[in-house]
């Protein structure tokens, strides 16, 4: 009885020792981080401005949030460039390989390996001398002989403290973060397309409105020309027109150049050489999004495709650090082989032909000059590294939120405020123009209210299109689904 309890406590002491190879890391459990109560610093503003977005709480990221701008060309760029994007396709590609490399490596070391062998053979060889008397010398004599042999092996590696384990844990878990890198690639061009069309459409407006103010002031200068040749203007009056003209004139073509190289760039999202640029979606066309989703902090969490990415990172080195204790311990590994082999087929196929082997190998560290604990010792040291990097990775995710929500607020005050200079100046224009018809100032005077009420339409379209790409920003600060 003493013999087999102390065979039973052996056995549960072992088995101890294995279930402790569970704990041998860290939990990989993020640590927990403070929620804002607001996003924005500072009170929350009495009351939106007219035309601002409805920003409602919600626990789940618009999937197709570009379609709430209006265009159905604006959600076709975004189709075609998911579709055919090449650095999109290539990143997809490379998460499909590394899913296939860690199918490879659970199969390979988790499972047992079974190979099958089978080798013919026809030697010469020496064999055993004749025993003649002497004082005949003895002669080696060679023979010739066939061998075959046939046999099943296999080999199994026994995780008893889960070093393979919790190798192909932190490998899997690599896989998920290079997957929700795949996502964050996926959205970000999906903003980046939205974001290149909203700035190509307001750059075309934006270039009508100064060919028309380029053409006022030429038409400035021609009348002054005029007034001069009748000796009723200067010179000066004639070279100041011209200067004022030239300078309009002279920001066209770099805006044109910008207008193309957007259009390129878009052409690249989507898949298509430059010469085959989309065109700029009509301004007109384009509408603020009505109603907006904003997450609260723990659905963002879940939904920030970063924020999926330092949270697998997290994982994949508390699993690091728990191989790196479980390779303290010792490891055991069992090969075995099974088959028939003879100096010819019937030998090999009689019951004297089997042939077996089975072989048990436990290996224990005991001297690695310290490098097995500096092992474990750098593995923990990463697993607070990445706890490090979450907190920051959730921190930024809280600010781009903060940042769009503030700069869209702010630019609702602003687009007022520009739409009613823009208003006021058109009115100007307007009572300009028909002072002008009847004589009572000169056509120069007309066009220059003209030319004022132009340059503060352009104000206005700035200040309406920056609020279109503060909307951009948030929608893409929220994440997407899985």
């Amino acid at each position: 009885m003493n013999g087999w309890h102390g065979m039973r406590m052996a056995a549960l002491a072992a088995l101890g020792l294995v279930l402790a190879g569970c704990a041998l890391g860290p939990s990989g459990k993020p640590p927990a981080m403070p929620e804002p109560v607001r996003y924005v610093a500072g009170p929350a503003p009495d009351a939106a401005p007219a035309g601002s977005p409805d920003l409602v709480a919600a626990w789940a990221p618009d999937a197709s949030w570009w379609t709430a701008f209006g265009a159905p060309e604006l959600d076709a760029l975004v189709a075609e460039a998911r579709a055919a994007n090449p650095d999109l396709a290539a990143a997809r590609r490379r998460l499909e390989a590394a899913r296939e490399a860690l199918r490879a490596q659970t199969g390979a070391t988790e499972l047992p390996s079974v190979d099958l062998g089978a080798q013919a053979a026809r030697q010469r060889a020496l064999g055993l001398p004749l025993e003649l008397p002497p004082p005949l010398p003895e002669l080696p004599r060679t023979s010739i002989y066939d061998t075959f042999v046939g046999q099943a092996q296999v080999r199994y590696a026994f995780d008893l403290f889960g070093s393979i384990r919790e190798r192909n844990r932190a490998l899997a878990d690599r896989v998920e973060q290079q997957a929700a890198q795949w996502r964050a690639a996926r959205e970000a061009l999906a903003a980046n397309v939205v974001s290149g069309a909203l700035t190509l459409s307001a750059l075309q407006v934006r270039l009508r409105i100064l060919e028309a103010v380029a053409d006022g002031l030429r038409r400035d200068e021609a009348e002054s020309a005029r007034r001069q040749a009748l000796g009723a203007a200067p010179r000066a009056a004639v070279l100041d027109a011209r200067r004022q003209a030239e300078a309009v004139a002279a920001q066209i073509p770099g805006l044109q150049a910008r207008a193309l190289a957007i259009r390129h760039a878009l052409a690249v999202l989507l898949g298509r050489t430059p010469d085959q640029a989309p065109e700029a979606i009509p301004f007109e066309r384009l509408a603020l999004p009505a109603r907006i989703p904003v997450l609260v902090p723990s659905a963002l969490l879940a939904a920030r495709p970063d924020v999926q990415a330092a949270q697998a990172a997290l994982r994949a080195a508390a699993h690091d650090a728990g191989a790196a204790s479980a390779d303290l311990f010792p490891s055991l590994t069992l090969t075995a082989a099974m088959g028939r082999g003879g100096y010819d087929w019937s030998s090999a196929w009689s019951p004297g032909g089997a042939l077996w082997s089975l072989a048990g190998g436990l290996t224990a560290p005991l001297f690695h000059g310290g490098a097995l604990r500096a092992q474990r010792r750098a593995s923990l040291q990463g697993y607070a590294a990445a706890e490090d990097d979450y907190r920051s990775t959730v921190l930024a995710a809280f600010r781009e939120v903060a940042d769009a929500l503030s700069a869209l607020e702010q630019a609702g005050a602003a687009q007022a405020a520009g739409d009613a200079a823009a208003g006021a100046a058109r009115g100007v224009a307007a009572d300009a123009a028909r002072r002008a018809a009847l004589g009572a100032v000169p056509p120069s005077a007309a066009r220059a209210a003209d030319r004022q009420a132009d340059l503060a339409e352009l104000d206005a379209l700035d200040i309406r299109a920056q609020r279109l790409l503060d909307a951009v920003r948030l929608f893409h600060a929220l994440g997407a689904p899985a």
